[in-house]
């Protein structure tokens, strides 16, 4: 085993034992800042100088994209005019190791002066920053991954994970879904898998659709003229009856133009609801080895609203 793994252990443990301390040091105090974090009718703006201030800045990300307003804070532009980013309404949490950072001081006097309630997160109860705030969540006092005892560490991987355990108590008590989640990423892989079908899905006049009674003249010609190699097959009123495919075709080549579309489809084609996940239409089109699906209310009559190509999966970054 070589020396820097073993160094690597030894951090990781270190680390993993203040979260333990921490998880079991929770006491009232946190079901105070989550409660105090419920009543904000503004933001939460979370400050922290250095490496905290790194932390603070993931938090709010964290906080924001699981809908919890929030925004970071630099202590020290706060003293140069952005104490105006705050109002009543907002709530302040504030993150200091030591509890006695000096560049804190503008933003806690900030608070007090304007009665906006503070959560302070500090490792010394005793502390300036616990003492001055409506909520104080008090980090164990454990020692740190260097071996010199100094460099933040163990002490930022708590923080961090506090402020985890903050925003998920705040997005379950609000049951927020991974609908919600999507709303504020709708951008990249992970916007991608939350996608529903609706929003990927083409509609109106591109759909190929033709009536059971259309001759296959007619049908070989929507089929070709759309592009999706299929054509939905409609009865009364519009609902989806059957879908003809290239092996359709190829099944009923001996005199096919003398036949009509619900001679040649195929019954009861295998279709998806409008909000379902686009990841799970992708799902079921390679389970059924299929490469497209027709979008039909899965509750009323199966009224064709949209077809789903595999394409369409694949250029929003699924698969």
């Amino acid at each position: 085993m070589s020396r820097f793994q073993d160094i690597a252990r030894r951090v990781i443990e270190t680390e993993a034992e203040g979260l333990r301390q921490l998880a079991g040091g929770l006491n009232g105090d946190f079901d105070s800042a989550v409660e105090t974090l419920l009543k904000a009718s503004g933001r939460v703006v979370v400050s922290g100088m250095g490496k905290s201030g790194h932390i603070a800045r993931k938090i709010a990300a964290t906080l924001a994209s699981t809908g919890t307003p929030a925004q970071f804070v630099h202590p020290a532009e706060a003293s140069h005019g952005d104490l105006g980013m705050m109002a009543r309404g907002d709530v302040a949490l504030v993150l200091s190791n030591s509890g006695e950072t000096p560049e804190l001081a503008d933003l806690v006097a900030y608070t007090r002066r304007f009665s906006i309630p503070l959560i302070g997160v500090a490792s010394r109860a005793d502390s300036t920053l616990l003492r001055q705030s409506d909520v104080a969540l008090v980090l164990p006092q454990v020692e740190e991954a260097c071996n010199t005892g100094v460099v933040p560490t163990t002490s930022t991987t708590m923080t961090l994970a506090l402020g985890d355990a903050l925003a998920v108590a705040l997005m379950e008590h609000r049951q927020f879904t991974p609908a919600h989640f999507r709303e504020f990423h709708p951008g990249g892989k992970l916007g991608a898998r939350l996608s529903k079908v609706r929003d990927l899905m083409h509609t109106g006049d591109a759909l190929p659709t033709v009536p059971a009674g259309a001759p296959m003249s007619d049908t070989l010609l929507e089929i070709s003229h759309k592009g999706f190699g299929v054509a939905g097959v409609t009865g009364e009123g519009g609902a989806l009856t059957g879908i003809i495919t290239d092996g359709d075709l190829r099944r009923h080549m001996d005199g096919l133009l003398s036949l009509r579309a619900a001679e040649v489809m195929t019954a009861n084609p295998t279709t998806i609801g409008p909000d379902a996940l686009a990841e799970e239409a992708l799902g079921l089109m390679n389970a059924r080895k299929i490469t497209c699906l027709f979008v039909v209310d899965p509750d009323g009559p199966p009224v064709v609203q949209g077809l789903l190509h595999i394409h369409d999966c694949l250029r929003a970054g699924l698969g």
